[in-house]
């Protein structure tokens, strides 16, 4: 049968270049490695031609030969063999070596092995209120999660005794798999990389050395937080496999809406309502902050819409000492529900404010101007 086009087999180009190459062949190793697809003949076989395929067309002098010659130009039988004139594989764990690494943490050696059976990192999140956020808190949470087994010690095996050398990997928790010309090392699956085994099993965990429960934790909430900030907490993730490390905890803060401030970085807003009388004549009001009331001089004639800025009185940064300001937006409200002779008394004042020729509403007549400008 012959064999497929190499550039076809990864899905690029012939005027691809090497990062493309390699892009294309990590996608693919990642798809069909044998360690994602366990008893899976198919996808086995796809690996080892994707495999050969980078192999060549990733090396300069073999792509050009290829490029020439097609698969008669890097067949080993039909040149020499490897050698000096021929373009033979050589160690193919080498080739890929740094490329596994990436996909699956870890090369050949033992650094995968640690990698794969550590504790996975877990996401918890804490739902703050505003005040919290702002001033910090230390809250209390409880986390489900898989711990090391008491009993054992993590270990996986019954008290007494202890796990035993792996016999297919020797305990290296590595085998060398070899197919033609093509070598690559892998996890062992009979002790999953581990590199040990254990024949009589801890009764609590069933050999695995750890077990599902809940603990709590005490997270110190530092002030100045906001929304999608995240503490990490070193280690309280799921516990490893067989007293293998525990990965970490990233605990995510929400902050709740308020009902009357709105942050902005480390500004807050809110919205202040004045009556119809204050915003004419002027006056002072209370308004809120996070610190208690505080008196705001609303000047004559303020409109709606007019924002004033109290210094100091919003958030402290996270990092850093600057204090934002809180700003408070005037809404100037609308009387309602008047009697007949108030009505009739705004209606004098309409009157009195029309007849004095003087311009008491400055945005009013500008909008008029604008508004006839626009039509002729």
């Amino acid at each position: 049968m012959s064999k497929q086009d190499y550039y076809e087999l990864l899905g690029v180009q012939r005027g691809a270049n090497a990062q493309e190459i390699k892009k294309a062949y990590r996608r693919l190793a990642m798809k069909h490695h044998p360690d994602r697809n366990q008893g899976d003949k198919a996808s086995s076989e796809k690996f080892k031609e994707i495999q050969e395929a980078y192999a060549i067309l990733s090396d300069d002098q073999k792509r050009q030969a290829y490029d020439q010659f097609g698969h008669a130009g890097v067949d080993p039988s039909m040149q020499g063999g490897g050698g000096p004139g021929g373009f033979g594989f050589g160690d193919v764990g080498d080739i890929f070596g740094d490329i596994f690494g990436d996909i699956f943490g870890g090369g050949a050696g033992g650094g995968r092995q640690q990698q794969s059976h550590r504790g996975s990192d877990l996401a918890y999140e804490l739902v703050l209120t505003l005040e919290e956020a702002v001033k910090g808190t230390t809250k209390e949470i409880q986390v489900p999660k898989h711990v090391a087994c008491q009993p054992c010690g993590g270990a996986g095996a019954k008290k007494g005794s202890k796990p035993v050398p792996c016999s297919s990997c020797g305990g290296s928790g590595q085998v060398r798999m070899q197919h033609g010309f093509i070598a690559v090392q892998q996890t062992c699956r009979d002790c999953g990389g581990q590199g040990r085994v254990i024949k009589d099993p801890c009764a609590t965990c069933r050999g695995s050395g750890r077990v599902r429960d809940k603990k709590v934790l005490s997270v110190k909430v530092p002030a100045g937080v906001d929304s999608g900030d995240r503490i990490r907490l070193s280690g309280e993730g799921e516990a490893g496999m067989h007293g293998a490390g525990s990965g970490d905890l990233y605990v995510q803060m929400r902050v709740q809406e308020h009902r009357l401030f709105k942050r902005e970085d480390s500004d807050l807003y809110c919205e202040v309502p004045v009556s119809f009388v204050v915003a004419t004549l002027g006056g002072d009001i209370e308004v809120p902050t996070l610190d208690g009331k505080v008196r705001l001089n609303i000047p004559e004639g303020t409109q709606t819409d007019k924002l004033f800025r109290l210094r100091g009185k919003g958030v402290k940064q996270l990092r850093g000492n600057r204090v934002g300001d809180l700003l408070c937006r005037v809404i100037v409200e609308t009387p309602i529900k008047l009697s007949d002779e108030q009505k009739q008394h705004l209606r004098q004042f309409d009157e009195m404010l029309t007849s004095d020729n003087k311009n008491h509403r400055p945005k009013e007549k500008n909008w008029f101007e604008s508004v006839k400008d626009f039509f002729q």
